[in-house]
């Protein structure tokens, strides 16, 4: 089903219907980093999907002029089908302030992917945001790249969760980066994600590891994470997924 708004389209899982009258607004995650390759887009795809099969009515918005997230759905809607319960918009930034309203009240979750060194999208992006979460690998170079992000997330008062992701085994940095940001008071989530082939390839056939390996690594991690998110204070009083 495709469901026309004003300048482009939305393409929506079939049966689609809005949200039940009542219902609290849907709640916005936004993927951000300055960085490349810090493994936005995987993200926004894993908790895309996780969200979807708890139940919950996900739209997966593309910000990113690149399209990797859009090109992700594309492949997904064709392998799937009529099983893809995922939604998806790509749009440019400044469209999402105008349209997330109507989107809230249609889906109970907005998963933002944003583009690298773009301050304008980013920061739009961010500032309607009610959570941002930020993926930063841990080295010291991808923690001091990530300045101009937290610089954003803290001028627009943003609720923020840093996971650290492609986190190589039995990595001592990886203590000496959280204790690092905690001394800084930045909220670091209990669960990293590894360095895992599985991710990549789920990606490549248009699935998320829940889906891909339910009862691997990758999936445990995604579904503790996103016991995390949704466990978030920022998500206090929402509709949330089973």
């Amino acid at each position: 089903m495709v469901e026309n708004l004003p300048g482009f389209r939305i393409k929506l899982p079939l049966k689609h219907t809005k949200r039940t009258q009542g219902f609290m607004s849907g709640k916005v995650i936004t993927i951000a980093q300055h960085k490349g390759g810090a493994g936005k887009t995987t993200l926004a795809a894993q908790l895309s999907v996780g969200l979807s099969l708890s139940g919950a009515r996900v739209i997966a918005l593309d910000v990113d002029p690149q399209g990797s997230l859009s090109q992700w759905f594309e492949t997904r809607s064709v392998n799937l089908g009529r099983k893809n319960k995922i939604a998806h918009l790509q749009l440019q930034g400044w469209k999402v302030m105008r349209e997330l309203p109507r989107l809230r009240q249609d889906f109970d979750y907005i998963i933002i992917d944003t583009p690298p060194h773009a301050e304008s999208e980013t920061s739009i992006a961010i500032r309607q945001a009610d959570l941002v979460v930020l993926p930063i690998q841990p080295s010291p170079l991808d923690i001091w790249a990530s300045g101009p992000t937290l610089k954003l997330v803290m001028e627009e008062k943003r609720q923020l969760m840093i996971v650290l992701n492609r986190v190589p085994p039995r990595a001592r940095m990886n203590d000496l980066i959280i204790d690092k940001l905690a001394g800084m008071n930045i909220k670091v989530s209990r669960q990293s994600l590894g360095n895992r082939v599985a991710f990549s390839s789920s990606i490549m056939d248009g699935l998320g590891v829940m889906e891909s390996d339910a009862r691997g690594t990758a999936a445990t991690e995604i579904k503790s994470l996103l016991d995390e998110i949704n466990g978030h204070r920022a998500f206090s009083g929402s509709s949330k997924a089973a």
